[in-house]
């Protein structure tokens, strides 16, 4: 008898939580299947943070675990490409366990300010620098500013409605009168006519040996047709050549005699002094500047552990390979008379790429998202570009390969 009621009352807790991070991880379906709405955003976003504040640890251990699920299933699919497929299932698994503990931490003490407190505190860290839980994200696409402030404001007026008296509790919400927007974008494109090409090469197919000319005389073929079409910047996708392109001398050639007539951004890879980088070059007029990223992907180019430990887990499953290195400082470019701040993937979504931006209003971010699509990654790296667009001010012009690229605006 008792294990029964023992076995009901962690159905419940796991009930509960799954229902709770329905609520956290609803306006990312929403956004993916193109059904967003403004107001179901934000009742559920308001309802998600609610239940987070007057749930026990129990159920919010399954909010994180689900939470983990709902957001991050999709990082093991690159691990098929690493030929490492058993681990596909397992990293989704682990990111659940992860989020299950911090969302644990949050009602360790069953005091409402301290959950709000630590809610809020959550919004800053970043488990082995992987950045893209942010919990005021949940308002991207609502009737509230998405921002660390309007987050805080709205955690105060659920901790006020929570406490207050019945007949109070309508007062207890008048501070999100505060944070309520319904303004448009600001529509600002550079004064460049700039070609995008959309490029869909299955991740299996990019770095094969046998489809390697077949990418580069395609890369040639989308610059060439953007000179005719008298274009004065084309941007195309992180490691759009999948070689090292300071070490190809024929490709490089080629490109700088195509740099006579127009702009080019392109990803590749370059190779100096023993270490590989992941980097965007810029070709002007027979010239080039190289990009090197800055913040690099956890475990997929660093491994963000102790050395001993990096290079076990190289040699162990990644035949050997080595970490790539980071640049220290990000890299702008100047087009045209127009700075443009230059982004790879992942750092497009980190606070350190939006730092001394010195009126900078534009950026290219040049991404490579076969790596996880078919998924709902390329939609909550939108969303998240999206929410930094809205705070620095900044446009952002999107150049992806496997999704569907995009110019994001504040």
């Amino acid at each position: 008898m008792f294990l029964v009621k023992r076995d009901n009352f962690n159905k419940t807790y796991i009930i509960k939580g799954l229902m709770i991070a329905l609520f956290f991880s609803a306006f990312i379906y929403l956004a993916h299947f193109n059904l967003e709405s403004k107001l179901f955003n934000t009742i559920l976003g308001l309802l998600g943070i609610y239940f987070v504040l007057i749930s026990k640890k129990q159920t919010l251990f399954f909010t994180g675990f689900f939470i983990g699920l709902f957001w991050f299933y999709w990082v093991g699919n690159s691990f098929v490409y690493y030929d490492l497929a058993y681990l596909k299932p397992i990293v989704p698994f682990a990111f659940a366990l992860v989020y299950g503990f911090l969302f644990f931490l949050i009602s360790i003490v069953e005091f409402t300010f301290y959950k709000a407190a630590i809610l809020f505190i959550f919004s800053y860290i970043h488990p082995f620098g992987f950045n893209w839980f942010v919990p005021d994200l949940v308002f991207i696409n609502s009737y509230f500013k998405a921002d660390k402030p309007s987050f805080a404001i709205v955690l105060i007026s659920l901790f006020l409605f929570i406490n207050f008296k019945t007949k109070w509790k309508v007062f207890a919400l008048l501070p999100l009168l505060y944070i309520y927007t319904n303004s448009g974008e600001y529509i600002d494109n550079p004064k460049l006519k700039i070609s995008m090409p959309q490029i869909n090469v299955n991740q299996d197919r990019k770095w094969a040996k046998d489809n390697l000319s077949n990418v580069i005389d395609e890369n040639f073929r989308l610059i060439e047709e953007a000179i005719k079409e008298k274009k004065d910047l084309i941007i195309l996708p992180e490691t759009a050549f999948p070689i090292v392109l300071n070490k190809d001398e024929f490709v490089l050639t080629r490109l700088f005699e195509l740099s006579k007539h127009i702009n080019i951004v392109v990803g590749a890879l370059y190779y100096e002094d023993n270490n590989y980088y992941n980097t965007t070059y810029y070709f002007n007029k027979m010239k080039a500047k190289i990009a090197k990223k800055v913040v690099l992907v956890p475990f997929g180019e660093k491994i963000p552990l102790p050395k001993f430990m990096v290079d076990f887990i190289n040699n162990t499953f990644y035949n050997g390979a080595q970490d790539y290195k980071e640049a220290k400082t990000p890299t702008d470019f100047e087009i045209n008379g127009i700075k443009f701040r230059n982004a790879i993937c992942y750092e497009a979504t980190s606070e350190t790429l939006f730092k001394n931006l010195d009126g900078i209003k534009y950026m290219i971010a040049t991404s490579n998202n076969a790596w996880f699509t078919p998924s709902i990654e390329p939609t909550l790296q939108n969303l998240l570009l999206k929410y930094y667009a809205k705070r620095y001010d900044i446009t952002i012009l999107h150049s992806v390969n496997g999704s569907e690229n995009g110019i994001i605006r504040p």
